[in-house]
């Protein structure tokens, strides 16, 4: 997939020249953020087993490109194991904290629905969100995901409870 350059931003197919800028966007929601419930930085050995895990038409990555650089991504990945779940993908979607506010998620996230849809592996998309990242949530919600409920003092970071809500959006 490419395509977009709409206000400068290209959305693509990830490639394992990304990893290194993809690696920074997420360490640093890990280090800085409750959007991420892991508090471990990932290597870029990780990064790159996970850029592997992401070659399927069931569970692509795609990036956003602008000013020559990655600047954010998105990516369906297996919602849990078991074969029941194979047509079902949770969605994550991470924009550098320099590059919000210009529309990159959205950007990202129509492409990666559209690409779902082209595909046809997957028929529901699913979302776990902190909910106090009401951004996120502003944006799911005006994709047409449908809040299914919050789930309390869900994970503890920061030296507090956070509460998650989930998402979902049938394709």
């Amino acid at each position: 997939m490419e395509g977009n350059d709409r206000k400068g931003i290209r959305i693509r197919k990830a490639i394992k020249e990304d990893i290194p800028e993809l690696a920074a966007i997420f360490n640093y929601e890990v280090l800085n953020s409750t959007v991420i419930f892991c508090t471990e930085e990932k290597s870029l050995e990780d990064r790159l087993e996970w850029f592997a895990s992401h070659s399927t038409e069931a569970h692509p990555l795609l990036t956003a490109e602008l000013d020559g650089k990655a600047v954010g991504y998105v990516s369906l990945s297996p919602y849990r194991s078991g074969d029941v779940y194979d047509r079902t993908a949770e969605l994550s979607l991470y924009v550098h904290r320099e590059y919000r506010r210009r529309g990159i998620a959205g950007e990202l996230l129509a492409a990666i629905l559209e690409l779902a849809r082209e595909k046809g592996a997957i028929h529901t998309v699913v979302s776990v969100i902190t909910t106090e990242n009401t951004a996120s949530i502003r944006l799911h919600e005006a994709f047409g995901f449908e809040n299914c409920g919050v789930i309390r003092e869900a994970g503890w970071k920061f030296g507090r409870w956070l509460d998650i809500v989930n998402y979902q959006l049938i394709l």
